[in-house]
């Protein structure tokens, strides 16, 4: 395949993407494509290393308007129980959130992060569901129930009542200034 036809491929990758009103599966664009699913793989790190905002999700890829996410962001640090997810991230997305990812700092083997794309009750279900049915357990049970969430919104107010909520849960811990700094 020539190098056009290669650029060809990626344009129509972020074509998709930029139209897409939620993620895309790199099997759904290899489908689109006419290629196969580790060909959309490189094909993304390409896009990625020419600087388009790209993020995996659990759930496919999603394009980052105007490289910066297109609603407000905020960072929660969270401690409960395993038993408790399900509760924090419902109250999440209740309320109009995006858990866009997890990640814990570990004092030896330091971030360890993994995308969710977490923004409905039908979401939670699918994530709840596959760790039940995994040998695996939560990220956060490797810190002590400790663990991070970027979470998204349409506005701050609703940023702000998700805090309002996870704190009235319990589930907030205080963030230092190191892990506000750094993982922002």
């Amino acid at each position: 395949m020539s190098a056009s036809a290669g650029d060809a491929r990626r344009e129509k990758i972020l074509e998709a993407l930029r139209s897409s009103d939620g993620p895309l599966s790199g099997s759904a664009l290899a489908e689109r494509c006419g290629v196969s699913r580790q060909v959309v793989v490189t094909d993304v790190a390409l896009l990625r290393t020419r600087g388009e905002k790209i993020v995996s999700t659990n759930r496919g890829y999603v394009l980052l308007a105007g490289g910066a996410p297109a609603r407000p962001r905020r960072l929660f640090k969270c401690r409960h129980t395993a038993e408790q997810t399900a509760d924090e991230l419902t109250c999440i997305v209740d309320l109009g959130g995006c858990v866009e990812d997890v990640f814990v700092n570990h004092r030896v083997y330091g971030k360890v992060s993994s995308e969710l794309g977490i923004s409905s009750r039908r979401d939670v279900e699918r994530f709840m569901d596959e760790l039940a049915s995994g040998v695996s357990a939560p990220l956060m049970e490797v810190t002590s129930g400790y663990h991070f969430h970027h979470v998204s919104a349409r506005n701050e107010r609703d940023l702000d009542e998700i805090e309002r909520s996870l704190a009235a849960r319990g589930y907030l811990a205080d963030l230092t200034g190191y892990e506000a700094e750094t993982f922002s």
